[in-house]
């Protein structure tokens, strides 16, 4: 038996990001590692200039994510300045990199967001004695410091995260019994349960579990391994935005298993 720390990340509109190069910014059908650690830390109020805190976070604690609607695509095409280039100049915020650059220029950026996006998570320490215990981190979610997010600012979350402290064989399991009867299960709406409405027509597909591929002999439960991806999302440096390449595995639930 282990224990974990189980969430919601429910939201009219979210925003997971990719590798982002130039005017293109691609979202991704499912928050990835750095997002939710990312989200995990400003609840906890954690600065992107935390070295050690932010190493504490990467590295202390497992994560697989249940995804149940990935949301539909949206793209959204708008105008940004953007100051030209300068050598040895390296303003501190984008706010002075503005003021001081004189004539602006302007480009055209393309983002892609989801529309109704459905997803439970779920978190364990990998250490005995970690540097915030579950507990911790479930107060955090209840209480954030800073305001959660789902990818980008403009994104906040539609449902309460309401994280809940659970006692389970292996996290597949754990993430499925909350998304039978979980608290955002049982909403319901004029036409039925919210949850079934944000699936759509695809309500009647199999549940995907994704976690890191090396926990899948621990964690999965015997589910099947659809796939295995490699995906760079693993928090090196918050203030230099540089991430390292991590192998997910995805894992094929049943969904309705438990109604």
């Amino acid at each position: 038996m282990g224990q974990f720390l189980t969430f919601a990340m429910v939201g009219p509109m979210a925003s997971f990001g990719t590798l982002a190069v130039g005017e293109r910014r691609d979202g991704g059908d499912r928050p990835a590692r750095s997002a939710i650690l990312g989200l995990m830390g400003a609840c906890l109020g954690i600065t992107r200039d935390d070295r050690n805190a932010q190493e504490a976070l990467g590295m202390g604690y497992g994560l697989a994510v249940l995804c149940h609607a990935p949301g539909r695509l949206l793209t959204d095409y708008h105008t940004a300045q953007t100051a030209p280039s300068r050598r040895n100049w390296h303003p501190a915020t984008r706010a002075q990199e503005l003021a001081g650059a004189g004539e602006l220029a302007t480009i055209l950026s393309r983002r892609d967001y989801r529309m109704g996006s459905w997803h439970l998570g779920a978190i364990w320490a990998r250490d005995e004695t970690p540097r915030w215990t579950l507990e911790d981190l479930c107060h955090a979610m209840c209480e954030p410091v800073f305001t959660p997010s789902l990818g980008r600012k403009s994104c906040p979350p539609g449902l309460p995260l309401a994280p809940q402290l659970v006692d389970g064989e292996n996290v597949v399991s754990v993430l499925l019994d909350r998304h039978a009867d979980g608290p955002e299960s049982r909403i319901t709406m004029h036409y039925g349960h919210l949850r079934d409405q944000f699936a759509g027509r695809g309500g009647g597909m199999d549940t995907l579990v994704v976690l890191d591929a090396a926990d899948v002999a621990q964690q999965g439960a015997g589910h099947d391994v659809i796939r295995r991806e490699i995906r760079r999302d693993q928090p090196l440096s918050r203030t230099a935005w540089q991430f390292a390449l991590r192998e997910e595995a995805i894992l094929c639930g049943t969904k309705g298993a438990r109604t």
